[in-house]
């Protein structure tokens, strides 16, 4: 992408996003995201109506009368973006590609992120780590960030989001927010490394998927190319039996999906190219509060 087609889009991007998450996000992703807990503050004289759990018993003994400790909540979070890059993410057949949906989303957890004084990586991934750009604040960084997600070139063409959450386990020292972003077409058995990853961290899993995936068009003899694999074939698609089994395959693998999130403890969240995907993040973070 030219230079200059990348800035236009940064900020095509930038503008929207950023006002998705000022005005739509901002109140539901702190409440949906929470810090580490609660920290001390200070003490202050003990007011009608206060905790008796909360009286600090050494303050109180030296000025003879009862103080309380004050907590507040340690709010600020790291995120990390999880981004599949691999090949299979440059389809789409009706609005968008699904690379352009997963380049929006995550640009708009990150201002969400950023409004709310978090700091936010990313860990690009195909069926190796291609790219980790540590947690950071800004809108600098942000901006970098989303160049980034615009116009990052895989050097794998495969997905192995293994690879990715043990990366991110391994890398990681403290608790964080991590979102994986993906179409989840990827065949290896990931449920111990996720459910292992979200003992130390939160993670979230938001599927990207074309609705072409879920149903087959009736166009008759179709070639078909898988983007991973490179691997080519006709196919009838007037044939009402192999759209059946098209659909059949497309359950399972969302049924399979399903019991690794739900196994893992890990909140999950679907949208298709065509659809409004600021819908399925708030039903995300509702869902969460």
């Amino acid at each position: 992408m030219e230079t200059s087609e990348l800035l236009k889009r940064v900020r095509q991007i930038e503008i929207k996003t950023r006002g998705l998450s000022n005005n739509i996000f901002a109140g539901l992703y702190h409440s949906a995201f929470k810090g580490r807990g609660m920290a001390f503050s200070e003490v202050r004289e003990y007011q009608y109506g206060d905790d008796i759990r909360d009286i600090d018993w050494n303050v109180t003994a030296r000025f003879d009368k009862p103080y309380v400790k004050v907590f507040e909540e340690e709010r600020e979070l790291t995120v990390m973006l999880l981004v599949d890059v691999s090949n299979s993410l440059d389809f789409g057949t009706v609005k968008q590609f699904k690379r352009d949906m997963v380049a929006e989303i995550a640009a708009t957890l990150a201002f969400s992120a950023i409004q709310n004084n978090d700091k936010i990586g990313v860990i690009f991934f195909s069926d190796r780590i291609e790219k980790f750009i540590p947690p950071k604040k800004g809108r600098k960084h942000i901006l970098y960030v989303i160049r980034e997600l615009l116009d990052f070139k895989a050097q794998g063409s495969r997905t192995n989001i293994q690879c990715a959450i043990e990366y991110l386990t391994n890398a990681l020292k403290k608790r964080c927010t991590a979102f994986i972003l993906s179409d989840f077409i990827d065949d290896h058995d990931y449920k111990n490394a996720l459910t292992i990853a979200n003992r130390k961290h939160d993670v979230v899993a938001v599927q990207v998927y074309d609705k072409r995936l879920e149903v087959l068009p009736d166009v008759g003899l179709m070639k078909v190319r898988d983007a991973e694999t490179g691997h080519e074939q006709w196919i009838d698609t007037s044939s009402k039996t192999l759209r059946n089994a098209h659909h059949v395959w497309w359950q399972s693998r969302l049924d399979r999906l399903n019991d690794v999130f739900t196994h893992s403890n890990v909140d999950f969240v679907s949208v298709r190219t065509d659809q409004d995907y600021v819908k399925a993040l708030l039903n995300l973070f509702a869902k969460r509060n």
